[in-house]
């Protein structure tokens, strides 16, 4: 990001708000068990088997720690080592750190170029259950990562207690065959699991006497009246890229037809959305919408900038975002153009006014980025582990959300409050951007994140507004957990649904811009049974028994 001179561009480059979601952000064998297959030690076991780790460790040696820098830093710093918090994560473990990184946007090739040489660091920094070919058992099979039941066991007393006392959570964190294999993000609060909706224009729908839409059916209104009364160009546009509508996978829009565009579970049964009658619905909406202009014409290929553009520019009046990288981002760049201009978040539409949202965004408090594996390759495994484990402590806890206290925050009334150094950067940094020098709070990684850090990322009270309107929603009774496919099954899935997605993808995009009738979803549908989704759904439905029976 250019730095920006001025105050009011300083508050532009609130644009470059992102939150961690990771997104992120969403497999098994019978490999040897060498630990445990059971939960870490019971709190008795615990004060007798594990010592307390006092930090700063006493230690010589380097470790080397691969992963990827966080996007909000790009631009601003081009290596971990010269990273404030890195540097400060150093001096309060004790343990010496070489960094090494993969390009932006190639961590997945780089991954498999370095697995491939057989030159592995100490510990990497990587979503071994969503992005590794046959998951975190294959990986510890394959001889990768380290089986680390028990590692935490041993020397890692942080993890291990809140493992005990969360055990809903430490379900989450092994594999069915109980195998830890990464230290975890946790989205500790209910509050930090909930980051993205629906957007809209509020100055346009009191200029035009509507309400904040609800309904299908009040949208169509709203888009109508954008185009017709406000000259929108682009009433509705959203993020493409990597695919069409990328933020659809919460169930946005599709949702109020009681599917989402992936796999979630009801009445007993597993379901794939884009199979389900409710998607021909959804594409039909998106069709009629798409037919009478009230969506982008570029929305086939619109990526994030295009969307940032739309609305700076007033083309666009409503999308769907997250709190940071959405209201965030777009509230001053619609500012910058029409003083007037406010960003509010909308519910999740439904098609019956009153009804609650069947899907939304909201992750599990396990989030499977920015977990750190120990590599079996690793100098000294033990010193690895006794690292990762301070952000399980309670000053780690500390310094992973909040940094060092006197620079990066104060404590004000027993409150740690972000200092000016992070929220009115001298250097005329972002808050997104400043923080990401001194703290992980405002993304993933091998801590626990901490509810306070989002109320002040949180800065305007639109935002902080908008989390409790996206949750408001049924998600939880219809989401999966995460799952871990064996990896045979994991390779066979991952087969089958790189050519059910493909097909998904082409089906969305030629039905919504007209170029084939809605008539062909059924046809669809019969070409995804004959590239096996039934059997894609057996996969699932049993990596879901297994999980309730961990």
């Amino acid at each position: 990001m250019k730095r920006l001179i001025t105050g009011t561009l300083i508050v532009m480059m609130l644009g470059t708000l992102l939150i961690a979601c990771s997104s992120k952000g969403d497999n098994e064998s019978a490999a040897e068990n060498t630990g445990s297959a059971s939960s870490p030690a019971t709190s008795t076991e615990a004060e007798e088997g594990t010592e307390a780790t006092a930090y700063p460790i006493k230690t010589d040696k380097t470790l080397v720690y691969w992963g990827e820098i966080t996007g909000n830093l790009v631009g601003v710093k081009a290596t971990h080592a010269e990273v404030p918090f890195f540097q400060d994560w150093q001096k309060k473990t004790g343990v010496k750190l070489k960094f090494t990184a993969p390009p932006a946007g190639q961590t997945k090739e780089a991954l498999n170029v370095m697995l491939a040489s057989g030159n592995l660091p100490d510990m990497i920094e990587y979503n071994f259950l969503n992005d590794f070919p046959g998951g975190p058992e294959k990986a510890i099979g394959d001889g990768y990562i380290l089986k680390l039941n028990d590692l935490i066991d041993q020397h890692a007393p942080n993890l291990k207690k809140f493992l005990q006392e969360n055990p809903d959570i430490d379900k989450m964190v092994k594999t069915d065959n109980g195998s830890y294999y990464a230290f975890p993000f946790i989205r500790y609060d209910e509050y930090l699991r909930v980051f993205q909706g629906p957007i809209v224009r509020k100055d346009w729908l009191d200029d035009l006497g509507l309400p904040v839409p609800e309904t299908i059916e009040d949208w169509t209104a709203m888009l109508r009246a954008f185009k017709e009364k406000k000259g929108a160009a682009a009433p509705f546009s959203v993020n493409s890229k990597p695919r069409f509508f990328n933020d659809s996978g919460n169930g946005a829009f599709m949702g109020a037809f009681g599917v989402n565009r992936g796999f979630y579970t009801e009445d007993g049964a597993i379901k794939f959305g884009p199979s389900e009658s409710g998607f021909k619905e959804y594409l039909r909406l998106f069709q009629s919408w798409y037919k009478e202009g009230l969506i982008d014409k570029n929305i086939a290929t619109a990526d994030g900038k295009a969307v940032d553009g739309n609305m700076a520019s007033g083309a666009t009046g409503a999308s769907i975002g997250n709190a940071g990288g959405g209201i965030g981002k777009w509230q001053p760049l619609v500012a910058s153009n029409d003083p007037k201009a406010v960003l509010v978040a909308a519910p999740y539409p439904v098609l019956n006014k009153g009804d609650t949202p069947k899907f939304g965004q909201k992750d599990n408090a396990y989030s499977s980025g920015g977990i750190v594996a120990v590599t079996a390759s690793a100098k000294d495994p033990e010193l690895a582990v006794k690292l990762l484990d301070y952000g399980y402590s309670e000053e780690g806890r500390m310094f992973f959300n909040f940094g060092t206290e006197g620079v990066s925050y104060n404590m004000v009334d027993g409150y740690p409050k972000y200092t000016d150094l992070l929220m009115k950067n001298p250097d005329k940094l972002a808050p997104a951007q400043a923080m990401s020098l001194y703290v992980r709070g405002s993304y993933n990684g091998p801590f626990i994140q901490d509810k306070r850090y989002a109320e002040q990322f949180f800065a305007l009270q639109t935002q902080r507004d908008a989390i409790g309107i996206w949750q408001n929603t049924d998600v939880a009774k219809y989401a999966l957990p995460p799952l871990t496919p064996t990896p045979e099954e994991s390779s066979e899935y991952a087969t089958i649904m790189n050519d059910i997605n493909t097909l998904v993808d082409e089906m969305t995009l030629k039905i919504i811009l007209g170029s084939e009738p809605i008539d062909k979803f059924e046809s669809y549908v019969d070409k995804m049974k004959s590239l096996k989704l039934d059997r894609a759904i057996e996969i699932q439905s049993a990596a879901l028994q297994r999980y309730n029976a961990r």
